[in-house]
């Protein structure tokens, strides 16, 4: 068997995770598993200088692509790898891994995957999920606040100078290389079906 790579790419909090986990969802955990860019975060612990501070996780360098090169090859080579964990609190990697086994269906979810070509080159179905600014923005306050004890300050500031700008000239500009554009109206269960029948034509 060799692992077929779905990428889900879109703004952030655009709704990715939501279509990654109904898709899950609908082929089934048997044949399913969902890998996220967050996890590849490089440490930025050193740098950081307070919450909505100068450094910028938005941008393509905050993030380890060669070694999500080489694990996205290695799934589709059949091998195990062991995915790193990021503490977005600490703003550092973990000590420990998770293990990820390659399978049938591998969704892969990130604001930037697909902004490289040799990360893009290796997905076999690409999905690109649009949301606009206010719809963005209210769920990264909501999520920055409850789940990485950020502050609302914070968190604002963050979005206007680097979120927003990252996603107009690296993200916007990178669903032209998708194989489907889909809009916050498409997540419904009649959708995600018309989706899941899409990846299994294109990657059987």
């Amino acid at each position: 068997m060799k692992s077929k790579l779905i990428g889900i790419a879109g703004g952030s909090c655009s709704g990715k995770t939501t279509l990654a986990r109904a898709i899950l969802d609908s082929l089934g955990t048997d044949v399913c598993h969902i890998l996220f860019q967050d996890n590849y975060y490089i440490d930025q612990s050193k740098k950081f200088d307070g919450d909505g501070g100068s450094v910028n996780f938005d941008h393509p360098n905050s993030l380890d692509w060669k070694l999500l090169e080489l694990h996205l090859k290695s799934l589709k080579d059949n091998q195990r790898i062991d995915v790193p964990q990021y503490d977005f609190v600490k703003h550092s990697r973990k000590e420990e891994t998770i293990s990820f086994d390659p399978i049938k269906f591998i969704l892969i979810d990130g604001t930037l995957i697909f902004h490289h070509s040799y990360i893009r080159d290796l997905f076999d179905y690409k999905i690109y999920l649009e949301a606009d600014y206010e719809t963005r923005f209210g769920r990264r306050l909501l999520r920055d606040m409850r789940e990485r004890g950020r502050t609302e300050k914070g968190v604002k500031k963050q979005f206007e100078s680097q979120v927003e700008p990252m996603h107009i000239k690296y993200v916007t500009p990178s669903k032209r290389f998708a194989d489907l554009l889909l809009t916050q109206e498409d997540l419904n269960s009649d959708r995600i079906k018309f989706v899941e029948k899409k990846i299994i034509s294109k990657c059987n």
